[in-house]
């Protein structure tokens, strides 16, 4: 199926691409080839694929660059982060460890007593 892509933010590594069917597909990076970066209103193609959690596109191939570029309302990004993004890839936070409290020399030998 062939689409164009609605909005895809590349810090958050997701976005959506609106199918010739006119349904909305969620993109993950992982679902677009190395090297390949996504903007409002490039042509791709890919696999629609139902999913648990709705209508996703997969093995997305960039066709080319979209013409007039639609409204930012879903663009969260500057142009300036934009271009500083374009080389890099999302990287997933690992979660945060909470940090444990120390006990002190006192608290510690009243919890042996």
């Amino acid at each position: 199926m062939e689409g164009t892509v609605n909005w895809f933010n590349i810090k958050k590594g997701y976005g959506f691409i609106k199918g010739e069917d006119g349904n909305d597909y969620f993109v993950h990076f992982t679902a677009v080839p190395k090297g390949v970066f996504l903007k409002e209103n490039d042509k791709v193609s890919f696999e629609p694929a139902k999913t648990e959690r709705g209508e996703q596109a997969q093995n997305v191939k960039f066709l080319g660059e979209g013409s007039a570029p639609q409204e930012e309302e879903h663009n969260e990004e500057t142009q300036e982060e934009s271009q500083e993004q374009t080389e890099e890839e999302p990287v997933e936070e690992e979660p945060q460890e909470e940090p444990v409290e120390e006990q002190t020399e006192e608290e510690s030998q009243e919890e042996q007593k």
